[in-house]
């Protein structure tokens, strides 16, 4: 099943909510369960979630039509593989929401994390928001060199930008819709990630961030992250910092509500509620 949907326009308010933008290549081992697990993610705000198969040569794409998965989803197939990026800027361009978060299907992540990411946006605290991968706070690395290799380049991204955040390459991002389709994309794969965030920070938009569950793979379970791609990463990270802001002004997507202090965001959190 391949549809057609049509494409917002890009001045065109968006209704606050979030869109999920699933790219998929031959993952039929790990599809099914990362759908699930979406579909069955227990929301109070307008959510869709828009999945791209991209060329995929092995079966992922008739897991993706059955029919417990279609009652959920749409589902672009597209007819041969043109990269990550190239399916990320297809799913923002269907977004019928304000807001919109890439999740990869390799279940390193967990859909769970997705309304509490939301809540700031909607509670009127944040417009862009960061699910952060802390070691010791409901995660598993895969080794030493990958956590240090992540400390490091996140700490070569604070330095030139002059900002402050924990992590560089986290999967779950929330980023306003209008400000990802103002923006141009150009990277695919690891360098994707590098360039959303690079291009956040050059706008002066500051991610909020929020602890989440992470079970990072291994080499050996499919991890394809290389040497080199720290280098392509620092590449990327100076190129943005020297490209002209665009001027994007961040809006406020709900009023600021005092009762989002007032609510559990992590269960290493304690809540006010408990000292009254």
């Amino acid at each position: 099943m391949s549809n057609v949907f049509p494409l917002k326009a890009q001045t065109e308010d968006l209704p606050l909510g979030l869109s999920v933008i699933v790219p998929v290549y031959n993952e039929s081992s790990r599809i099914c369960e990362a759908l699930c697990e979406l579909v069955s993610v227990d929301v109070n705000f307008p959510f869709e979630i828009i999945v791209i198969n991209d060329g995929s040569s092995d079966n992922t794409k008739d897991i993706i039509q059955w029919p417990m998965h279609l009652l959920h989803i749409r589902f672009i197939d597209l007819p041969e593989n043109k990269g990550k990026g190239n399916a990320v800027r297809l799913g923002i361009k269907m977004a019928e929401y304000s807001h919109a978060l890439v999740f990869d299907a390799d279940l390193e992540y967990f859909g769970h994390d997705i309304p509490r990411l939301f809540r700031p946006i909607q509670m009127g605290v944040a417009s862009i928001v960061y699910g952060v991968r802390l070691r010791g706070v409901n995660s598993m690395h895969p080794s030493f060199i990958f956590a240090l290799g992540r400390r490091v380049l996140t700490a070569i991204t604070n330095i030139l930008y002059g900002t402050a955040i924990s992590d560089l390459h986290t999967c779950l991002k929330l980023f306003p819709v209008d400000f990802l389709r103002t923006i141009e994309l150009t990277e695919s794969g690891f360098g994707l990630d590098t360039q959303m965030t690079a291009l956040a920070l050059r706008n002066q938009l500051k991610p909020f961030e929020i602890p989440i569950t992470y079970v990072g793979r291994t080499a050996s379970e499919g991890k394809k992250i290389k040497f080199s791609h720290a280098f392509e990463c620092v590449f990327i990270l100076i190129r943005c910092r020297f490209s002209k802001p665009l001027g994007y002004q961040v809006k406020k997507y709900a009023k600021r509500n005092i009762n989002f202090v007032l609510q559990r965001l992590d269960p290493i959190y304690i809540a006010y509620e408990d000292f009254v």
